[in-house]
């Protein structure tokens, strides 16, 4: 065989596995998410289907599979049908270009996908694609709500994409590459990236979670005011594709915060004393610090309300945008300008800019949440007075 031949085998085999473990990781993310609010809201959460409510995954894979797949008269079809495809289709290949462990760690295989220089751009790229998904879904549904909710997705994701970007040039100017690899080589000889940017990895978290539509930035789907938004017309199987694509970009930035502030596949150098080598281990420690946001996702949407939609976007332009400009500002200036020194001094910047965040949080707040109150005399009374 063809050496091309068996490397672009083993690259599918690769990508079947990576995408057979997200749909698994996403079936039963919607269990222990149900399960963890439940708990945190003291109530059992799904437990009647199998042991313990371990089947309920299945169940509901069945039901959307089973279910009438309903179509608006007024609908495009094929934008229609293509959308929760493209919006899945973006997500799932996301994914791949992370590197997972060493190189031939995976039974003398690579445990990734793709390997790209431009590991930080192509993937900002491909998940920015998944706005089209949602938006072309609300627009081809030929409904009202639809349409509100995907503009409103469309504005909200761009608006917290540029946030997104500008918190991680600080970072990038640091290591000096885009590759995925260079950064978790770089921490591994320098420390995890949380420890100097933690201004940036507050800004990406909060831009993380406006990407994926979750609370309190759950507005594009927003029951009390939109029905559900760009989902109200989908039911059954492209509606299901929809929720994967959510979960799997969840999983995705889950992964990129592990691998571009904590390190990544690389686990606590301590621990080789007691283990020869388990630092090294792959799949591993990236599962762990997965698993670790993916349960702050969920602790967040049990915690905080949502935002009105003029909150949000003044929130994202007001705050994280300047915020996310002045570190990338703060960065260029202090590796212009630190001579030989370390870079410990501008993760105590980047620290005090947290913490100054979090102590003056009560005056910054006028910036997303200006009074709306309108002058008497504009207020119309009833009755025409």
């Amino acid at each position: 065989m063809p050496d091309w031949l068996a490397t672009l085998l083993i690259s599918l085999l690769k990508a079947v596995l990576v995408v057979l473990g997200l749909l698994t990781t996403f079936a039963y993310m919607t269990l222990i998410e149900r399960r963890l609010l439940g708990r945190m809201q003291l109530r059992p959460g799904p437990n009647r289907v199998g042991p313990m409510g371990l089947l309920q995954p299945a169940a509901d894979a069945i039901k959307s599979i089973f279910k009438e797949d309903l179509t608006v008269t007024l609908a495009d079809k094929l934008v229609y049908t293509l959308a929760p495809i493209v919006a899945i289709g973006m997500a799932l290949t996301a994914f791949g270009g992370l590197p997972a462990g060493p190189a031939g760690s995976l039974f003398g295989e690579n445990p990734w996908v793709y390997n790209l220089d431009t590991g930080i751009l192509a993937l900002l790229a491909l998940t920015s694609m998944g706005v089209y998904g949602i938006f072309l879904g609300g627009w081809a549904s030929g409904s009202k709500y639809p349409i509100l909710g995907g503009l409103r997705s469309s504005a909200q994701m761009i608006s917290y994409e540029l946030g997104m970007g500008l918190s991680l040039l600080g970072l990038l100017m640091i290591v000096g590459t885009t590759s995925f690899h260079g950064i978790v080589g770089w921490q591994a000889q320098n420390g995890p990236m949380i420890l100097f940017q933690s201004l940036g990895f507050v800004l990406f978290l909060i831009s993380s979670f406006a990407e994926t539509n979750r609370t309190p930035f759950d507005l594009p789907e927003a029951e009390q005011e939109i029905v559900a938004g760009y989902l109200t017309e989908y039911s059954a199987i492209k509606w299901a594709l929809f929720q994967m694509a959510e979960y799997v970009n969840m999983i995705t930035a889950s992964a990129v915060m592990a691998t571009l502030f904590f390190g990544g596949w690389k686990g606590p150098q301590f621990l080789n004393a007691l283990i020869p080598g388990i630092s090294d281990w792959p799949l591993v420690w990236l599962i762990v610090k997965i698993a670790f946001f993916l349960f702050l996702f969920i602790w967040v949407r049990a915690t905080l309300p949502r935002l009105r939609y003029d909150q949000l976007m003044r929130f994202g332009w007001k705050l994280v945008l300047p915020l996310a400009l002045a570190n990338t500002v703060m960065t260029a200036a202090f590796l212009a300008f630190r001579g030989s020194g370390g870079l410990w001094f501008l993760g105590v910047l980047s620290l005090a800019g947290v913490l100054a965040l979090l102590i003056l949080s009560d005056r910054v707040r006028v910036l997303w949440n200006q009074p709306s109150v309108r002058p008497e005399g504009d207020i119309v009374r009833a009755g025409g007075d």
